[in-house]
C-alpha cells in the first residue's frame, strides 16, 4: 500500500510517496497552487494518485509550539478536507512542527546553494512529514 505525504504551503504543496512496503518515504516533486484562485493543484494530485496506487494521503499539519493551531494549520486541515472529500481516500493529518526547519537544516549542512534548496524544501519537508507517520507505524 503506497501513502502520499504532503508538505501544504501558500503556494506550492510538496509531494512524497512511500514505498510499497510502508517503510520509506520518497520526495517526488512541488506542486505549485493559489490558494486565492482556488488551485489547489488537485489535478496533478489525482495524476499521482493513480500513477502510484495511493491508498491514504498523510498532510503535514503546523502547529505552533504550544499546541494552538494557527492559520496555516487551518489552511492545511481545510486542504486535507478537500483532498477526502475529491478523492474518497483517507486524510490523516499529521504534526509537522519544525519539519520545513529540519529539511532546511539537512540541505544547509549538505552545503545545497539557496536557489536549490528553494526548489526542492517543500518535497524534502513532505518526505520528513511522511517518514515520520511511517516511523510511527512500524512500532
Amino acid at each position: 500500500m503506497r501513502i502520499m505525504g504532503l508538505d501544504v504551503g501558500s503556494k506550492t504543496v510538496g509531494v512524497a510517496i512511500s514505498d510499497e512496503m510502508g517503510w520509506t518515504a520518497q520526495g517526488i516533486e512541488t506542486i505549485p497552487i493559489d490558494e486565492e484562485k482556488n488551485n489547489f493543484g488537485f489535478d496533478r494530485v489525482e495524476q499521482i494518485i493513480k500513477e502510484y496506487n495511493v491508498e491514504k494521503i498523510v498532510v503535514g499539519f503546523p502547529k505552533n509550539m504550544n499546541n494552538t493551531v494557527g492559520p496555516r494549520g487551518q489552511a492545511s486541515k481545510s486542504y486535507a478536507e478537500k483532498l477526502e472529500n475529491n478523492f474518497q481516500l483517507p486524510v490523516l493529518l499529521w504534526d509537522e512542527r519544525l519539519s520545513t526547519m529540519a529539511a532546511e537544516r539537512v540541505l544547509l549542512e549538505a552545503d545545497v546553494s539557496r536557489k536549490k534548496r528553494k526548489k526542492v524544501i517543500d518535497k524534502m519537508a513532505a518526505s520528513m512529514i511522511l517518514q515520520g507517520y511511517l516511523d510511527s507505524q512500524q512500532l
